[in-house]
């Protein structure tokens, strides 16, 4: 990875990466109040406002599906002309492969999105781009997200949140669904990005301009939403449960919900019980956050 210390910025370029959650369980949920295709309208109209703001800023726009990720639109390549009909199209395309994967009983029981997956990609894009050149825009990673947080990822989009922290990119959380999500609470709280849950989905075009529309140097001088709590449990790794509580493999710093003899990540044996500790307080010490 590209050290910190060599990355020089441009103040008010932007690199925005966009991860749309495209999981059809969601959307197909009565429990949503907005249709996929008005949604999809507004985020476009959001895209053009990016690119309009400054000729250089530049977005990536990666689907979140529910067993595939994937690049679905460049502004750096291609004509301008036909920025919307090639988003639409690549979206559809990559829709029905993320159906037909589906078919082969390869999905999260709980019908969560693979957020691991696209948060990889995003900071393997933007490592890329930091080696195109000197003079980088500044980078930051909107996550527009709404299925529920798929426990057994959790390892994953942790590693994701602290690559993403040590490379100085932000992550900004837009929640569209019912519920908030722990993991992207924590990804905008350890990243410096900012996390919002709307309320009126009808107007989602002006939560995204007024709050996620503004370059990372412009934000210093707003007020923007700060989230009011941060959920920092973890999931265990042998039922993938959220918990309070739990059992902490000294070696591989596994955690479990109940004793075990012998751990089942990395197989050490374990000659006495472990050390049951609050996960979310060992988290905030190994982060220096209390």
């Amino acid at each position: 990875m590209t050290p910190v210390s060599s990355k020089q910025y441009t103040d008010d370029v932007s690199l925005l990466v966009v991860l749309i959650d495209t999981n059809p369980l969601f959307w197909s949920s009565s429990a949503v109040p907005l249709s996929f295709s008005k949604f999809l309208s507004q985020v476009i109209s959001f895209l053009n406002s990016i690119l309009l703001l400054n000729q250089l800023n530049q977005v990536m726009v990666i689907a979140t599906g529910l067993n595939s990720c994937g690049y679905v639109y460049d502004s750096s390549s291609g004509s301008t002309n036909h920025r919307v009909e090639t988003l639409l199209q690549k979206l559809e395309e990559f829709v029905v492969k993320d159906e037909e994967l589906n078919k082969d009983d390869s999905a999260d029981e709980i019908g969560s999105s693979l957020l691991s997956g696209s948060l990889s990609m995003a900071l393997c894009y933007i490592q890329r781009v930091f080696r195109s050149g000197s003079l980088h825009p500044q980078p930051r990673i909107l996550c527009m997200h709404g299925s529920q947080d798929g426990p057994g990822q959790y390892v994953a989009i942790m590693n994701s949140i602290f690559s993403a922290q040590r490379s100085m990119v932000p992550i900004d959380s837009c929640v569209i669904g019912s519920q908030h999500s722990a993991f992207l609470q924590q990804a905008s709280y350890i990243t410096g990005g900012v996390y919002l849950k709307p309320q009126q989905l009808d107007g989602l075009f002006q939560y995204l301009t007024t709050v996620f529309a503004t370059d990372l140097h412009s934000r210093s001088f707003l007020q923007l939403p700060k989230p009011t709590g941060v959920d920092f449990r973890a999931s265990c790794f042998c039922h993938k449960n959220t918990i309070d509580m739990g059992y902490i493999c000294s070696v591989c710093l596994s955690i479990f919900c109940k004793h075990h003899k012998k751990c089942s990540t990395c197989g050490s044996a374990f000659g006495q019980p472990q050390t049951s500790v609050p996960t979310s307080s060992q988290k905030r010490k190994a982060l220096n956050l209390n």
